[in-house]
């Protein structure tokens, strides 16, 4: 598949109903990742929305975030940073814990992983109903790091993820009304 839009890469997001929990859609990028065209050129992409904002660091959210978080830190030439789950990091860290729209999550975030004054690049698959970044963000903020911005492949517009993360430039190259 040789992508020339972001409608392009709606039919690689398989539709999963029911899962992980009953009246949830799970969206399904797996299909998406592993085409050879497609998932590179949304990469590209998403890097072009701020490959002219003075960014330091790309900060990911296990695990999907990771996928594509690690590519566009290389894309744009900056380092890269993860946010984990409780238990995953080896060192002191920091941990925030939020709500999901099937449940409850906590994330955590080595303490020396951002320096005062870093511009950070928040990245993540999927952006649903916002909790996870809006977690990530204060622990961004808590280091002493600014998020620029936040990135992702998906949006699920109809959770209204974006009215929890007023303030921040958010840009998403598929999204679902």
């Amino acid at each position: 598949m040789n992508p020339t839009k972001a409608s392009d890469l709606k039919h690689l997001i398989r539709d999963l109903p029911d899962y992980p929990v009953k009246n949830v859609i799970f969206r399904d990028l797996t299909p998406l990742f592993k085409d050879r065209e497609a998932f590179p050129w949304a990469i590209r992409e998403l890097a072009k929305f701020y490959e002219k904002e003075e960014v330091d660091l790309v900060a990911a959210v296990e695990a999907r975030g990771f996928i594509v978080g690690a590519p566009l830190a290389i894309e744009l030439g900056v380092g890269f940073v993860p946010l984990r789950k409780p238990g995953k990091l080896p060192w002191r860290k920091r941990k925030v814990t939020y709500q999901l729209e099937y449940g409850q999550e906590a994330i955590e975030i080595h303490e020396d992983a951002i320096r005062k004054g870093q511009r950070v690049l928040l990245v993540d698959d999927l952006l649903a109903t916002g909790g996870t970044a809006l977690a990530a963000s204060k622990l961004i903020q808590e280091l002493g790091g600014k998020v620029v911005g936040m990135a992702f492949i998906v949006e699920l517009a109809y959770l209204n993820g974006r009215s929890k993360l007023k303030g921040y430039q958010i840009k998403s190259l598929v999204v679902y009304k």
